[in-house]
Order: C-alpha cells, then structure tokens, then sequence
C-alpha cells in the first residue's frame, strides 16, 4: 500500500521503509510469531536492480536528523519526517515527507540539498 519508485531504465527500485526489530533477548526460548519489534529506523532504502544481480542495497535515506532520533520517539515518533514519496530528474533522486524535501546524487546517494516545507503553527 507504500508509494514506491521503480524505473527499469534506471535499475532503480525506491521503497520507503519502516523498520522494526526484535529483542531476541526480551524472549525466553522461541520467538512467537506474532511478535513485533521496536522501531529503529525510516526512510527509504534505494536498490539497484538487474536480471544478472537481483536487488543490491545501494544506500539509505532518512529525513530524521540521526538515526537515535526514532528510538527516542518510540511508537509515538513524529510521523511528518517520514518519507512518503519519492521520485526522480535527471540524476537527481528526491525523497518527500511531510517536513522536507531532499536531494541526493543518483549515482552515490551523497546529499546535494534539503528544502524545509513550512509547518502550521497551532
């Protein structure tokens, strides 16, 4: 139900991630099924993809300011620096959230620039 980004032109699949993981060590023995992990991360992951290598993880892209910021937050992180979006112009691939809208260079994922959108004041 995620907006994803594909261009076969490109070998580029974009998809925007909300990753989870499991204390192995909060479980006695098995790990239940239904068990559910702590989020530590969101953002986008960026593959490159070919018939010859299948999907390479090329790189990452959050718009969280570090990497702790979604473990300080918990389940209740603030859902606006989530990337909802993603697309791409020429070599420039941008990633949308509700907060910003940044630029990475397609060939290395290094940042080029981040606009900050303006948010309502309540």
């Amino acid at each position: 139900h995620k907006a994803f980004l594909f261009s076969k032109q490109k070998n580029l699949l974009v998809l925007p991630i909300l990753l989870a993981e499991i204390n192995e060590e909060s479980y006695p023995g098995e790990i239940p099924p239904d068990a559910y992990g702590e989020y530590v991360w969101q953002g986008a992951y960026v593959f490159d993809i070919s018939l010859d290598d299948g999907f390479v993880l090329k790189g990452r892209i959050t718009h969280f300011n570090n990497d702790d910021h979604i473990n300080e937050w918990g389940w209740y992180y603030p859902y606006d620096y989530s990337v909802q979006r993603s697309l791409y112009i020429d070599n420039v691939l941008y990633t949308i959230s509700g907060r910003s809208v940044k630029m990475n260079n397609l060939e290395d994922l290094s940042e080029i620039n981040e606009i900050e959108l303006l948010q309502e004041i309540s």
